[in-house]
């Protein structure tokens, strides 16, 4: 009787791989992009730092080791427009996304950064890194820029932290963790927000304003630095924050350019992000960011009165005193999360088409100090994201004890190199009108 032969051991089915549902939101942005092929739907951000640069090799390794504690930089999006998800991506190569600037000696840092901010992204890809340097010895910067459909500003926040942070938790107000007797009341609030911010878009301008210059495609970048302190203590001085005094500062600025410029500006407003990630989230795939239409008191003012800077800055926190309370909070980030595809879509395409709004105004904590090997991060820059038709993007980081503020526009927009230089004289007013009625309140001897 012939010896039986073992039968092969049966090898266990294949483990798909874990999959993430792609958010309305990120739905909204791959239907922008679909739609606008020819437009840039990015944003990122720009770290300065002092030291001997890394060399493109060290800086692929250093990346690659951090990638781990981030998934979704390694992910994609696959599937169809009605149901796509996040997946990781089985040809994600750290050369595809990290690269190298060299700038031509001390006069070359500006063509340098526009490489940096200009370069299409590799085929694939859904981020990028660009080292600069070249200009000076020790001296050099770090440039991430991502596609919107892959993370909102918080999230790329969060990827700071990971790979030039050191550890410090995210400063961004969160609502309180909800109770079920709750959910009727919040069911309530959050439909009533959705038919407010619906109407905006709806009620839009009549036609389309006339950009006040032939766009080339190409961006730049300008910034300006003010201490932290100084925008805290001006709010809180009003019951504000110190993201209202950088509006009503904006709004200031926006004053001042169009005088300059020459440009008409007689109403303003702007689209301003708002995070609702729930208490337990911090990186999450995708987007988590809702846009929220807010009119900057630019021109109007009281009949036979002046928009003096104090008077800007009580508009504004008027008008974002709702936006602080935990009620609303709570509100958009139910929004966020329930808001079927087709309604997100559109109201993310209509709020921020330029009959509705001007500028993007973003502000975002960073962190409390950061490195890269034995190097230090000195200074930080927002990028956020240039919508066609708008005058430019703004954002404002917290890093260390500065707040720095970084304006990123088209090449051909007038006088945009004087955006920082306004806005910072913008704040100081507001220091010194502040500054001001202290000292009329205490009156003399006192």
């Amino acid at each position: 009787m012939p010896e039986s032969v073992p039968s092969a051991p049966l090898s266990p089915p294949p483990v798909p791989p874990p999959r993430h549902p792609a958010h309305a939101l990120d739905r909204a942005f791959l239907g922008m992009e679909r739609r606008r092929p020819d437009v840039r739907w990015d944003a990122g951000g720009v770290a300065y730092l002092s030291g001997p640069p890394p060399s493109l090799a060290d800086l692929r390794a250093y990346v690659g080791f951090r990638l781990p504690h981030l998934p979704l930089q390694t992910s994609r999006v696959e599937g169809g427009p009605g149901r796509p998800w996040w997946r990781p991506d089985a040809d994600f190569s750290v050369g595809r996304h990290v690269h190298e600037v060299v700038a031509d000696g001390p006069g070359g840092w500006d063509a340098a950064l526009h490489t940096a901010l200009n370069t299409p992204f590799a085929p694939g890809a859904y981020w990028g890194v660009w080292l600069l340097h070249g200009h000076a010895s020790d001296q050099y910067a770090v440039c991430y820029r991502f596609r919107h459909v892959c993370q909102d500003g918080a999230a790329a926040a969060m990827t700071f932290r990971t790979m030039l942070g050191e550890g410090e938790p995210s400063a961004r107000p969160v609502p309180a963790k909800g109770r079920r007797a709750e959910l009727p009341r919040r069911v309530g609030m959050a439909v009533a927000l959705a038919a407010r911010f619906a109407s905006r878009p709806l009620v839009a301008r009549g036609p389309r304003r006339a950009a006040p210059f032939v766009p080339t495609g190409e961006k730049r970048l300008w910034r300006g630095r003010v201490p932290a302190g100084d925008l805290r203590r001006i709010g809180a001085a009003h019951g504000g924050s110190a993201h209202d005094v950088h509006l009503a500062a904006l709004a200031g600025t926006l004053a001042a350019w169009s005088a300059r410029s020459g440009v008409p500006l007689p109403r303003v407003t702007a689209l301003v992000p708002v995070d609702a990630r729930r208490p337990d989230e911090d990186q999450t795939w995708g987007n988590r960011c809702f846009a929220l239409p807010l009119e900057l008191p630019v021109r109007t003012a009281p009949k036979g009165t002046a928009a003096s800077p104090l008077w800007r800055l009580d508009r504004v926190i008027a008008r974002t005193r709702k936006l602080r309370g935990e009620t609303w909070r709570q509100a958009i980030q139910d929004l966020v999360r329930f808001m079927p595809d087709r309604p997100t879509e559109w109201y993310m395409r209509r709020v921020i088409s330029p009959r509705v709004t001007d500028v993007m105004a973003t502000s975002m904590p960073l962190a409390e100090k950061g490195s890269l090997g034995e190097t230090r991060v000195t200074g930080t820059a927002l990028l956020p994201l240039l919508v066609p038709g708008h005058l430019f993007g703004v954002g404002l980081s917290f890093f260390d004890t500065w707040a720095e503020v970084s304006f990123v526009a088209d090449r051909a927009l007038p006088h945009g190199e004087s955006l920082p230089e306004l806005w910072t004289r913008a704040v100081a007013e507001l220091a010194e009108t502040r500054t001001g009625q202290d000292g009329a309140a205490r009156g003399p001897g006192r």
